[in-house]
């Protein structure tokens, strides 16, 4: 029998395991150093996102988070328009990179996205040095838009849009 990714709420009760990925270096070099604060975000329930663990049978392998950016508090995206969506994701079990997992968890989290009719199109910001990201993304069919700097982060924004997504092959 296949092995079964599913998405789940992510809870208090995962902040350790986040914390431990954070540490891990194929994660340093993905997002960064930044703290999540995941003691404290885990506990906020807001609607304008959603935190989620990518577990596989059952195992807890990464992350996903998909916000609103029109509406997330911080305005971290700065002033965009409604109608878009944003997403982190990551695997943080390195024994489960390179196996294809982490396309699957974006194709769960797009599909997540454009299940709202008014979505009409997703925004990621891998670090401009993770080049391996990038590839990643644009085969899933994200396109760069621009270079932007997010705090201390220099990033290229990507976006795919529902066209796009709708339109394209699913076998990336």
């Amino acid at each position: 029998m296949p092995e079964q990714l599913t998405l789940r709420p992510a809870t208090l009760d995962d902040a350790p395991l986040l914390r431990r990925w954070d540490e891990h270096p194929h994660m340093v070099a993905a997002k960064g150093t930044e703290d999540w604060e995941w003691e404290s975000e885990l506990g906020r329930e807001l609607d304008w996102r959603e935190q989620l663990i990518a577990e596989l049978d059952g195992k807890p392998i990464g992350f996903v988070q998909i916000i609103d950016p029109a509406r997330e508090e911080t305005r971290y995206w700065g002033n965009v328009p409604a109608g878009l969506r944003a997403i982190d994701t990551w695997v943080g079990e390195e024994a489960y990179l390179g196996k294809g997992y982490g396309t699957q968890m974006m194709r769960e989290a797009i599909g997540r996205c454009f299940a709202d009719p008014s979505v009409r199109a997703i925004l990621i910001d891998p670090l401009t040095s993770n080049e391996r990201a990038q590839r990643f993304y644009q085969r899933l069919g994200f396109r760069p838009v621009a270079r932007q700097r997010f705090g201390a982060d220099d990033c290229l924004v990507h976006r795919l849009e529902r066209r796009d997504w709708l339109e394209s092959p699913r076998d990336r």
